[in-house]
């Protein structure tokens, strides 16, 4: 039985030290690596803790079907994300709220300064678009264009690569190891080892022109560096021929190159059609059998209104063999290749899809093409200074009423109130390594000043269980019961009090997390996550070292429990 005791109090001691190391906001005397990974966690503040802005729109879902309102729903709130990701602010966070018949979007940021065009890229439509290949003439055309605009900007660094190209191809010329200059020159120095610009064996007719003619010249021999500069579209190319095999048209040559690019101004591929996202009707997933033998593979289906119906018969009819991109805020969801001219305005994207990627993509088309207004009916901006100060002052708040607490509880119950006292600071810290720890979980909890209140709370609660317990230990010692069985039918007798007193709140918190608003949720939330926590240290750690300790040492020295007067 001892070794049994003994063994739970050891597990207490190392479960104690783990969860206050992790929650201590910095760490010495461990190794730096282990240190820095200590340090790296951190508590996800609130708005109203660390300053930005909060902001409510309410959703106009009444030109949605019923049976699509779920789907439009989830839609505006990833293209809310999507773009609030995309502004670049940090850790954004957005969620839909229920109030009866009424849906909200609540956008929370932190950090945020210019409030007005985080508002705007918030309430811009999402813009969803077909679009065709531009034919060569027309890419070559607007190329020609943008170069001659961009000339002046673009000469001087093209100059440099150039110059840069001619250095490196002298020092190349007069015997420098070439793998070295590979990777001095190379346009990512990073992750340059000097051998990876190697083109693996190749017959000329797979090679461009120009790095063809200069390879399979009859005056360039195995390990030569050809003695000009290649210049292409992309840019001037310095080659050195490692090794050639076969005869006549079979003759492959394999040979290593140093790259040095050009400026350029990229062209998009792809025109607007006119055909957007207000001419689609629906996007659904639908299993296709078309592998023969019971297999089944996902595919997205479209189905265009009657203005689409005409304008997507158009497009497929001058784009057959051809891919017509779809952009959902001129960023690239998807390009399927036109198989046959549609006319009936219902289309099939199919492909290499799993189930969970051909979701995602009709949750795009979905989100560019519902009509669901929302206004914004509420903000609420939070200064981080305030913020910051209001964090303070209650970390302040709440270390004083934890140290009263902690003395008071050593006084009046001695060695009891001083257990219970370290059982407080362990509680504290596992408490606060959930919310460290969380981040790297999909539950990530955020702590506001709401969600202090509720540690406040919870704190008082785990006082209370204590004190039950150490008043009927008390009792059962006054009663001239032996310090271990008092010990055991303390806890035994204090446990319904606990329990009935914490599910009672547990239950009302339950139901504050079901009607109320974001913030009566992370007090409910942090409440029951307190609770839970206070249970733990409260009655199962306390009482494996109250049972371990409850020897013949301490029997004989009862003064450490209670007043022997009392006794």
């Amino acid at each position: 039985m001892f070794r049994k005791n003994l063994r739970k109090f050891i597990y207490v001691i190392i479960f104690s030290i783990v969860m206050i190391v992790i929650a201590l906001p910095t760490v010495k005397y461990l190794p730096e690596s282990v240190q820095g990974r200590f340090e790296k966690l951190a508590v996800n503040l609130g708005l109203d803790l660390q300053g930005g802005l909060h902001l409510e729109y309410k959703l106009d879902l009444s030109n949605v079907p019923d049976e699509k309102k779920g789907e439009a729903k989830n839609a505006v709130q990833a293209a809310a994300e999507r773009k609030v990701n995309a502004y670049g602010v940090g850790e954004p966070i957005v969620w839909l709220s229920e109030r009866g018949a009424e849906t909200y979007l609540m956008v929370e940021i932190p950090g945020v300064k210019n409030i007005e065009d985080v508002k705007n890229v918030i309430q811009k439509a999402p813009l969803l678009e077909f679009k065709e290949s531009k034919t060569e003439e027309e890419m070559a055309k607007e190329k020609t264009d943008m170069d001659a605009a961009m000339a002046e900007t673009l000469a001087p660094m093209n100059e440099e690569a150039h110059q840069k190209a001619i250095g490196a191809l002298e020092r190349a010329k007069n015997g420098e190891d070439f793998v070295a200059l590979g990777k001095e020159f190379s346009q990512n120095p990073d992750t340059a080892t000097g051998e990876e610009n190697v083109i693996d064996f190749k017959k000329r007719a797979d090679l461009p022109t120009e790095l063809g003619d200069a390879l399979f010249s009859d005056n360039l021999s195995d390990g030569s560096v050809y003695p000009n500069l290649i210049e292409t579209d992309q840019g001037w190319f310095i080659i050195k021929k490692l090794e050639m095999r076969g005869e006549g048209d079979e003759r492959e040559v394999r040979a290593q190159y140093i790259p040095f690019g050009k400026v350029s101004i990229p062209v998009e591929p792809y025109k607007t059609t006119g055909l957007t996202g207000e001419f689609l009707e629906r996007a659904d997933v639908n299993m296709q059998n078309t592998m023969g033998g019971g297999i089944s593979e996902p595919a997205v289906l479209l189905t265009f209104n009657g203005e689409g119906k005409d304008l997507f018969a158009e497009i497929t009819k001058r784009n057959l063999g051809k891919p017509v991109a779809i952009y959902l805020d001129n960023q690239l969801i998807s390009a399927p290749t036109v198989q046959a001219e549609i006319v009936d305005g219902r289309a099939e994207i199919t492909g290499n899809f799993t189930v969970t990627e051909a979701k995602e993509l009709a949750r795009q088309l979905t989100e560019g093409s519902l009509p669901v207004p929302f206004e914004l009916v509420s903000q609420q901006s939070v200064e981080a200074t305030l913020g910051a100060e209001a964090l303070a002052k209650s970390l302040k708040a709440g270390m004083y009423g934890l140290l009263l607490t902690m003395i008071f509880m050593t006084l009046y119950y001695r060695l009891f109130g001083l257990i219970a006292a370290l059982a407080l600071c362990v509680y504290t810290g596992t408490l606060v390594t959930i919310f460290k720890l969380s981040s790297y979980t999909p539950l990530s909890i955020t702590l506001t000043l709401a969600g202090i209140a509720g540690i406040t709370l919870s704190i008082g609660m785990a006082v209370d269980a204590n004190v039950l317990i150490f008043e009927r230990i008390r009792e059962e010692l006054r009663f001239g019961k032996p310090l271990r069985r008092a010990i055991a039918e303390g806890f035994k007798r204090a446990w319904p009090s606990i329990r009935d007193g914490n599910v009672s709140t547990i239950i009302t918190s339950v139901i504050l997390m079901m009607m109320g608003t974001s913030f009566v949720k992370g007090f409910a939330l942090i409440l029951i996550l307190g609770i839970v926590v206070h249970i733990f240290t409260a009655i199962v750690l306390v009482r494996i070292v109250l049972t371990y300790i409850s020897g013949d040492w301490l029997s004989n020295h009862s003064w450490l429990i209670m007043s022997n007067k009392k006794k």
